[in-house]
């Protein structure tokens, strides 16, 4: 029997909902997943130089503290899909936003230095599996004719969330007269930051209660009644339910399962388009996108700008960060995958090599030349508009769709795992390389974006307006 005949057409791909203000609801309470996720990245920002004072620690030690959440990542998105395939999509959102109140309220109240990376490793935990489930869920949910914008929502989320959480920095920093350590509320400063996470965490558990389960995963279950009843909402009712379930369930059988031994071969351990995932992960995070979202505030101190100026610039970092995400979800299917990333990376390379020529003048009163000040200032908000705009969106673009189906899944898996490692070595290094040289450092940065250029055009090969069945 052909698969058309196991799988019946259901009408859904061109099917719209009834309510669609109602299924935008619903994405953009699973994108919340997302909006902690870039919240909490980036939250630690304002808290660096007052750890440092506090527990009196060298940059070694304050980068692995900063850096730890990152396994907590790791092991949040190996373990976020079967936790889902086991519980349910909306039982590990709850679980998640559970994760990320607590670690919140043990960040803003911890007794020791290691107590502190403690909670920040259940933080990074639980940003781990919203990284997983919140795009998983909304694909799942959402009505095939409006998936990609949908999907989009949880892109969107990252940056604004990257976004408030600077621009809450700011005012607590200034509600504290410009001191990270000074008094707020009982605490210091720094601790509030932290601790405020617990307000979109809670709205994050709340909204979860108030969202449908996925149909797939009640399909996979065997309550099909009320998996219709789910798909009658989010798909409207011209869809042909039982053949929609049909076509669910054929889909769900008729997959393959990939593991990691699906992706050895070759002459270098694995197939070549893994490794070509794997650059396209270590590329995007070696140009040092999170020292900007980690380390900003700390960056512009450390070159003489007033502790609540560095914050600020650090919040109109995240604006440029939001503008350039926008672009890149206008052009990516316009101008395609590939030209996309070549304009970032020629504009990164100009923007850190400028960052790099500011930085090698000498301090005058504790502070960069004028001239020199404006262009380090400039230069970052170029880099991050160029990363922003290319390498941001269009590497997970690339990592969903240049694998073949039947190693996808384990390729995108270990492409992931090779991304958090990247981004562990660039947050655990920077404060040493900052110590050593700042301008050494930039250089770094300007040549691996430099040779991604060749990488892009040598490698990775373009898949718009292919379909993933046409990727082998």
């Amino acid at each position: 029997m052909t698969s058309t005949a196991q799988a019946p057409q259901s009408g859904a791909g061109t099917a719209h909902p009834d309510h669609l203000g109602h299924v935008i609801f619903i994405a953009a309470a699973a994108a919340m997943g997302g909006f902690l996720f870039g919240y909490d990245s980036s939250v630690i920002n304002g808290a660096v130089e007052a750890i440092r004072d506090r527990y009196d620690i060298g940059s070694a030690a304050l980068a692995q503290v900063i850096a730890i959440a990152l396994i907590g990542c790791a092991i949040g998105a190996a373990t976020a899909g079967r936790i889902a395939d086991r519980i349910g999509r909306i039982r590990c959102m709850q679980i998640a936003a559970a994760l990320f109140t607590i670690s919140a309220v043990g960040s803003a109240l911890p007794f020791a230095l290691w107590d502190l990376a403690f909670w920040r490793i259940v933080g990074g935990f639980a940003i781990g599996m919203a990284s997983v489930i919140g795009p998983a869920y909304i694909a799942e949910v959402a009505p095939p004719a409006y998936r990609g914008r949908l999907g989009s929502f949880q892109q969107a989320a990252i940056v604004i969330g990257i976004a408030v959480s600077q621009l809450v920095n700011w005012g607590l920093l200034n509600a504290a007269g410009g001191d990270q350590r000074g008094k707020l509320m009982g605490l210091e400063a720094w601790q509030v930051m932290l601790g405020v996470m617990v307000v979109p965490a809670a709205l994050y558990g709340l909204l979860s209660f108030a969202i449908p389960e996925s149909p797939r995963f009640l399909l996979s279950v065997g309550k099909r009644e009320r998996a219709k009843t789910i798909l009658t909402e989010v798909e409207g009712k011209d869809v042909d339910l039982d053949a929609r379930v049909a076509e669910i369930e054929h889909a769900m059988k008729s997959e393959h399962r990939s593991t990691f031994k699906d992706l050895l071969g070759g002459g270098f351990f694995f197939k070549p388009i893994v490794w070509i995932g794997i650059g396209l992960s270590v590329f995007q995070q070696f140009v040092g996108i999170n020292v900007a979202f980690y380390y900003s505030s700390t960056l512009w101190q450390s070159v003489g700008v007033d502790p609540t100026d560095s914050f600020f610039y650090s919040f109109t970092t995240s604006i440029i960060n939001i503008i350039g995400t926008v672009i890149a979800m206008i052009f990516v299917d316009r101008v395609g995958r590939k030209p996309l990333a070549i304009i970032g990376s020629v504009g990164m390379v100009i923007g850190l090599a400028l960052e790099a020529w500011a930085f090698s003048y000498d301090l005058v009163g504790g502070k960069l030349p004028t001239t020199q000040g404006w262009v380090a200032l400039v230069a970052a908000h170029i880099f991050v508009l160029f990363f922003a705009l290319s390498w941001g969106v269009v590497v997970w673009v690339f990592l969903g769709e240049m694998f073949p189906n039947r190693i996808r899944a384990a390729a995108l898996g270990v492409a992931a795992a090779a991304q958090w490692i990247a981004n562990w070595a660039i947050t655990a290094s920077f404060p040493s390389l900052a110590d050593w040289n700042l301008s050494g450092t930039y250089v770094i940065y300007t040549v691996f974006a430099a040779l991604s250029i060749p990488f892009v055009l040598k490698f990775v090969k373009e898949t718009k307006g292919k379909t993933l069945e046409e990727m082998g």
